[in-house]
């Protein structure tokens, strides 16, 4: 089990900050006015109403936290009309909690963040009639199809997530994030029927693993085990030493990757200040 020191939830949420700010750049290709800004080592993106994508993350391990840059960020946001939401690790710097919930930002939700080591890791053996491949980029649309339509219809179990998305929505993100740098889809199938879908991202010796879903009528068939796995395996060939994912607390996904060797390290608590 790899025990989280300030060092290790550091680099992992330098990592989660550079894949928002990579994503932000596929975005930034289909459409103007993007708006993403480090901060205080961690980045601040808004890219259009009601994205995902819009929300602070990865502060608090820097050497001190700039109030006046974060307070420039927060009038951006007001400009656009947008709410700000930051996500905030446990292990981050109390300082900065305290004096946003004095500025007005409110706990709307927390996530989990869980992580394996990889050291020694081999797959076990196949799934029976599950495969797992790399998917191209030629197929991203029918890999994208795939996957938003298993995230559109979530797992009820666990502590419900703080925010819902339409279907164009996650089409729209879910294709930023793919075509990120460094991001590898996967496409899964059952009997050679498209059954599910997931990404991995490797930044800093992380395997991160940036979610993975599976249509409706073909859960509880070993999908998102396979998916894993197969994530798992080529992480540790390409020399990561652990692996990390993140869940909404007490649910489906918590519960599988623990079942893989995964353990909790820290929580993210997310707060958010309506637009003003």
């Amino acid at each position: 089990m790899p025990f989280c020191d300030l060092e290790l939830a550091a680099r992992i949420e330098r990592a989660e900050a550079r894949l928002l700010l990579d994503a932000c750049t596929s975005v930034a290709r289909r459409l103007e006015g993007v708006f993403v800004e480090p901060v205080s080592g961690g980045v601040a993106a808004c890219t259009e109403p009601g994205s995902p994508l819009n929300k602070v993350c990865g502060l608090g391990f820097a050497a001190a936290f700039d109030e006046r840059a974060f307070e420039a960020i927060e009038r951006e946001h007001a400009r656009r009309g947008a709410s700000v939401q930051v996500e905030l690790a446990t292990l981050a710097d109390p300082k900065i909690a305290r004096w946003l919930t004095c500025r007005g930002y409110e706990l709307v939700g927390v996530e989990n963040v869980l992580g394996r080591d990889l050291t020694g890791f081999t797959a076990p053996p196949a799934h029976g009639d599950v495969r797992i491949e790399r998917s191209e980029p030629q197929a991203i649309d029918a890999w994208l199809d795939v996957v938003v339509t298993g995230f559109a219809v979530p797992d009820t179990q666990g502590v419900a997530a703080h925010q819902e998305f339409g279907r164009e929505v996650l089409e729209r993100v879910i294709r930023d994030f793919a075509q990120a740098e460094h991001v590898v889809r996967y496409f899964a199938t059952v009997d050679g029927r498209p059954a599910g879908g997931g990404t991995m991202r490797v930044f800093d010796g992380i395997a991160q693993l940036c979610g993975a879903s599976t249509l409706p009528a073909l859960r509880r068939r070993g999908v998102q085990s396979a998916l894993l796995e197969r994530r798992l395996a080529d992480a540790a060939r390409d020399g990561c030493r652990i692996a990390v994912v993140t869940t909404q607390p007490g649910s489906r996904s918590q519960q599988n990757v623990q079942r893989q060797g995964f353990e909790l390290l820290y929580s993210r608590n997310v707060l958010v200040r309506e637009a003003r």
